[in-house]
């Protein structure tokens, strides 16, 4: 268990996913869900992250005797994921998952949505204006969900950075939208603790939604891709600066729990409670000493 007082961690989806890949044809959890929330619970967090895969197949019943048995086991924090294609305009090959997300997220009470921005070759890479009828439209529809909706910047996307995705939030201007900021993808963007700190410090309040703490090794392993999902590290035992990152989070005024990504080959093989606890202790670690 965690220790009395100690900062608030969410073991985000892949955290507790056991061994399955990001972007493989079934993303889908090898694990049970019973037993995920079990162990998540037991080991000392306060919420867990769900993939869309997993929820899928649930159903309206199966979520509501999931959100029986996250509230049974005191886990009070939820976050859904992934929306991708919002962008495009075929909503019959986006919107489907996305009234899944919304539906999970209401029987769940989801703290939020997460999203993926378009891709690189995108026309909003040039002109993000684009992009703001459709996140607004979408944050609505969050609203009416009781959730709101996280945009991840990815440095392989239309929105490459924290800063990039802090600018369209502010051109957004809505209550229900802003970041999930993921340590890898500031530093593996390239954008500096000061970079990161102007972008975020003119607000509005409830920029970062969401946030999740991971570690890696000072050169990218093969490509962004590769490395994101195969070689990230424990927090602490890589070389990105993360009470560096911890401290502008909290100075730009994040007060919510700490979502922790563990997400590497070294995790996928690693039995799914010994992993949350090596996750937990390692980000600890950094939130005590930040």
């Amino acid at each position: 268990m965690a220790p009395a007082g100690a900062p608030e961690l969410v073991a985000t989806c892949w955290t507790s996913a056991g061994d399955v890949l990001p972007a493989s044809p079934d993303e889908r959890s090898p694990l049970p869900l019973a037993d995920r929330v079990r162990a998540v619970a037991a080991s000392g967090w306060v919420g867990l992250g769900l993939l869309h895969a997993d929820l899928a197949p649930l159903g309206a019943d199966g979520l509501a005797r999931l959100a029986a048995d996250l509230r049974a086991h005191g886990l009070r924090h939820v976050e859904v994921e992934l929306l991708d294609g919002w962008w495009g305009d075929d909503d019959d090959a986006w919107r489907p998952r996305w009234e899944l997300l919304l539906a999970a997220a209401r029987a769940l009470g989801a703290a939020y949505v997460k999203a993926t921005p378009p891709p690189a070759e995108h026309p909003s890479a040039t002109d993000p204006a684009l992009l703001v009828p459709r996140l607004r439209a979408l944050a609505d529809e969050a609203t009416g969900a009781g959730t709101r909706l996280a945009l991840e910047p990815l440095p392989w996307t239309a929105v490459r950075s924290i800063p990039a995705g802090a600018d369209l939030a502010r051109a957004v201007d809505h209550p229900a939208f802003g970041l999930c900021v993921d340590a890898w993808h500031v530093f593996r963007a390239g954008t500096t603790l000061e970079e990161l700190a102007a972008s975020l410090a003119p607000g509005p309040p409830g920029l970062v939604v969401g946030v999740e703490l991971d570690d890696a090794d000072a050169d990218v392993v093969g490509t962004l891709f590769e490395d994101t999902r195969d070689h990230r590290r424990y927090c602490g035992e890589g070389a990105f600066d993360l009470p560096g990152l911890v401290r502008v989070l909290r100075d730009a005024g994040y007060d919510g729990p700490w979502g922790v990504e563990a997400l590497s080959a070294e995790h996928r093989a690693t039995p799914l409670e010994q992993g949350l606890v090596r996750a937990r202790d390692a980000a600890l670690a950094v939130l005590t000493r930040s």
